[in-house]
């Protein structure tokens, strides 16, 4: 089965806010077995328009497992605790 990937880009709005979207993000990561490969950090643009704000990639061992992560009750929660402090764009991606 291949793995899957979820890829986000977001525009912080409230940094302190942001902080237990973190921590509850975090909790729902650990529980659902996402490999974190990119959390923020410098982003240079090679090509065309996109200037991403903060990247994150997380990658899972299945399509499915990358799903129930998303629609868990641990990133409910980190989903709510986002609400004003965020603007979040996010994929679910196929690996190969």
């Amino acid at each position: 089965m291949p793995s899957a990937y979820i890829l986000a880009n977001v525009t912080v709005t409230d940094p302190t806010q942001y902080e237990d979207y973190r921590k509850f993000s975090s909790i729902a990561m650990q529980v659902h077995g996402a490999e974190v490969c990119v959390r923020g950090g410098a982003v240079t643009v090679l090509e065309g328009d996109w200037t991403p704000e903060r990247v994150v990639l997380l990658k899972f061992p299945s399509r499915e497992a990358a799903q129930a992560f998303y629609d868990s009750t641990e990133y409910a929660r980190a989903r709510q605790a986002r609400e004003g402090a965020a603007v979040m764009r996010m994929v679910l991606i196929d690996g190969v």
